[in-house]
């Protein structure tokens, strides 16, 4: 998409620009044999993508760190929608014990998954740790969303063999994966603190998940496995994300105005990828 659609919004071969929602996207979509995992689900884009899914008829499964928020969330979709099937479930990405403890109580409710959407993430923070010892950016937007994928994998492949649907894993990355270390991914220095940048960390974050996605795509495809793998950057839009440098973004936008998005607009290449048919078979691709 070149500069002029992107602030015109002018639709683009799939019959969407960046100025259409996360509605439009999905208009006649009918999500309502579909079970649907978001992590980050309370609040932004992921909130936004939650809504649509349940609207569309999808169980939507909100993965959340902050639980209450996500049950304001449920809430408040619900309140608009009084047929939306949302549950909420504990997870933080940055810990590897709650992670699987996420996964192992999912697995024990019995529920297909057709859909994950790997959407929680955090942005430009400063140097910290997580409790199992990684980088915190690195360890949040991939290592989290890799084992989560990971784990929930045997759930989706029987799901999509016992239905006959088309599994999808949709991985949210960024434009910033174009803007990380010079070497790219620093494995051999992920925790070191003097060579830390918080851009280019968050930036080898946005890589390791869109490499991700073309890899397990590569090998589901490979197996025979009825499931899609694809990445995404949904656009530039102000939201808590940005909160670790709100100053500095926020007098970015005001000077490129013209190429922001607003939240629903934000959400909407999420929705495409993760329900249009336009779709069906297309993987290991960064949209």
């Amino acid at each position: 998409m070149g500069l002029l659609s992107l602030i015109t919004g002018r639709p683009g071969a799939s019959g969407f620009g960046s100025a259409s929602t996360a509605e439009q996207v999905t208009d006649g979509v009918d999500a309502s044999n579909l079970t649907v995992v978001i992590t980050g689900g309370p609040s932004g884009i992921g909130l936004e993508t939650s809504r649509v899914f349940a609207l569309r008829g999808a169980h939507v499964i909100i993965a959340a760190r902050n639980t209450e928020a996500a049950l304001e969330a449920k809430k408040s979709i619900m309140e608009a929608n009084p047929t939306a099937r949302v549950d909420v479930l504990k997870l933080d990405l940055s810990s590897l014990q709650s992670v699987r403890a996420f996964a192992d109580q999912f697995n024990s409710m019995n529920l297909p998954l057709n859909i994950l959407i790997n959407n929680a993430g955090v942005m430009f923070c400063p140097f910290q740790l997580s409790e199992d010892g990684v980088e915190m950016q690195f360890a949040t937007n991939h290592l989290g969303h890799f084992l989560l994928t990971n784990l929930l994998l045997d759930n989706m492949k029987a799901t999509a063999e016992s239905t006959g649907i088309e599994g999808r894993i949709v991985n949210l990355s960024s434009i910033a994966h174009e803007h990380t270390y010079p070497k790219g991914i620093q494995f051999d220095k992920l925790n070191d603190k003097k060579t830390f940048d918080r851009r280019s960390a968050y930036g080898q974050s946005k890589l390791a998940n869109i490499l991700h996605a073309k890899e397990l795509s590569r090998r589901l495809k490979e197996e025979g496995a009825n499931i899609t793998v694809n990445s995404l950057h949904p656009g530039v839009i102000m939201t808590n994300l940005m909160r670790h440098s709100y100053a500095v973004m926020k007098a970015i936008q005001v000077a490129t105005c013209l190429i922001w998005k607003n939240v629903p607009q934000g959400a909407a290449t999420t929705c495409y990828v993760g329900l249009s048919h336009q779709l069906k078979g297309v993987t290991g691709r960064l949209f």
